[in-house]
């Protein structure tokens, strides 16, 4: 086996789940990743949801299996699920205990990774601890902030308490950013790593001629209609031209009739998504609690300029001490003032453009770093 795979060595025998491999992993193609691995992983969000952490495992399963290994998912797909309170879109599995036990058994993983802290996420949280299997998680979104800005009367202390039970049995917990590394870190978070974000290049790219058919310039946001997006900052900015929001969620209803000027084209996926991208001029990412904001890149490898707070996320991905950061994005804690400023990178570019500056930022590199953090059960021998 490559010396640089993460091993999971188990401590007190626990009762298996299903027989060990007997079969000794071969090499792959890069240095420290081995071929053919049966890796699971386990996620509460996933289509219809369209967001960054849907978007981000469904390329990372292509390109796992573009690498030889075999992917299985266990999603809410199929299964019985009740709305998530306060945000209908998201539906949470009741009573899978039974189904995920038969569904590791039969698939055998050699490595099991548990992207979301939600029913599915806890359940399989379980079942691994129950039968000694080693897991990775991932802290994708700022759950605490989320929770707390949806109920207030639970304390973010009292979610971070509850963040930490859920990931400290993890080997691995994986973020995207070296900020939020350093940040969970200070919460109390352990065996942090880091596994960065990337674009998929041909399916998000320019489309010359391309435009929407609205008064210009044209300022477009992309993600979901939530409160915790913050994105009233962006439709309340005095602008030129025309506003577009793509994407729905449980304030959209809300803020189209608060805010009837501003063209809300509900969710868009595939060539639509990208032609909405490429008939634009600037990205408003008006977010202050991502922890990093796969649009932003997307919106890059279309040829968009990008405007943001200076704040996580956004400064880990095009921040001043990003190399091309400053030729591609203005952050400014004055919104306008950065929309104007993207805008007069746009008409005016400079140095690396929006497009050679996402065409660095590949999914395989992103993937090779997770496969560099799972845990892979052992040889037999």
């Amino acid at each position: 086996m490559p010396a640089k795979l993460r091993l999971w060595l188990p401590e007190p025998p626990r009762p298996r789940l299903y027989p060990r491999r007997t079969q000794r992993l071969e090499p792959g193609p890069f240095p420290g990743v081995a071929a053919h691995l049966k890796v699971m992983i386990v996620t509460d969000a996933w289509t219809p949801q369209v967001n960054g952490v849907v978007r981000t495992l469904e390329t990372l399963g292509k390109d796992l299996g573009a690498l030889g290994h075999t992917v299985r998912y266990i999603t809410p797909l199929g299964r019985r699920t009740f709305p998530l309170p306060t945000y209908p879109e998201i539906r949470l599995a009741l009573f899978q205990r039974n189904a995920l036990t038969r569904e590791i058994k039969e698939f055998a993983p050699d490595a099991v990774h548990i992207a979301t802290e939600g029913s599915l996420g806890l359940t399989a949280r379980r079942i691994c601890l129950k039968h000694g299997i080693a897991f990775t998680t991932a802290f994708h979104t700022r759950f605490a902030e989320y929770v707390h800005a949806r109920f207030r009367m639970v304390p973010e202390r009292v979610i971070w308490r509850w963040l930490r039970w859920f990931h400290h049995p993890a080997t691995a917990v994986m973020v995207a950013t070296q900020t939020l590394k350093r940040e969970l870190a200070a919460h109390g978070f352990k065996h942090l790593a880091l596994w960065s974000r990337g674009v998929d290049i041909e399916k998000f790219h320019p489309m010359p001629g391309e435009r929407l058919p609205y008064e210009g310039p044209i300022w477009i946001y992309v993600g979901r209609a939530a409160v915790e997006k913050n994105i009233e900052a962006f439709l309340a900015l005095d602008l030129p031209g025309t506003k577009v929001v793509v994407g729905d969620g449980p304030a959209k209803a809300a803020m189209s009739r608060k805010y009837p000027q501003v063209k809300f084209l509900g969710a868009l996926s595939g060539e639509t998504l990208t032609k909405a991208y490429a008939g634009s001029d600037v990205f408003v990412f008006p977010s202050r609690t991502d922890t990093f904001g796969l649009v932003t890149l997307e919106a890059l490898a279309c040829g968009l300029t990008v405007a943001a707070y200076p704040v996580e996320g956004p400064r880990d991905v095009v921040g001043a001490d990003v190399p091309g950061g400053p030729d591609v994005a203005v952050l400014d804690e004055d919104l306008r003032k950065a929309c104007l400023g993207a805008l007069e990178l746009a008409r005016n570019p400079r140095g690396t453009t929006p497009r050679a500056f996402a065409e660095s930022h590949s999914w395989r590199a992103c993937t090779l770093q997770f496969l560099g953090n799972i845990a892979v059960e052992p040889d037999l021998n």
